[in-house]
């Protein structure tokens, strides 16, 4: 097995780990890590295949990507801090209650 499939065959059971954790898990904060793990499989995809392929560009997309999830984690963070000021918990169940 060469690295390039050894790569993406681990870039792939990180982003079916975090798929699962995503949808079976109820709490916010580990729907957060899943979301994480799901953007870390496909970056270690997005190196391996620019290695492979002798193109430097997938490492610079790595960096934007590493770049959007701190931000997406920055707003997600905020919003279940002000979920539990408001309820007192993460459970996700919780945002139905604050539609109206």
């Amino acid at each position: 097995m060469n690295p390039t499939e050894f790569y993406s065959i681990l870039g792939l059971l990180l982003f079916g780990i975090g798929v699962t954790g995503f949808l079976f898990k109820r709490s916010g904060i580990v729907a957060l890590m899943c979301v994480e793990l799901m953007l870390n499989g496909v970056n270690l995809c997005l190196v391996a295949f620019s290695r492979s392929h002798g193109n430097p560009q997938g490492s610079s997309l790595v960096l934007f990507i590493v770049l959007v999830a701190a931000a997406e984690a920055a707003i997600a963070l905020s919003l279940l801090v002000t979920l539990f000021r408001r309820v007192g918990s993460v459970s996700l169940d919780d945002f139905r209650g604050l539609k109206g």
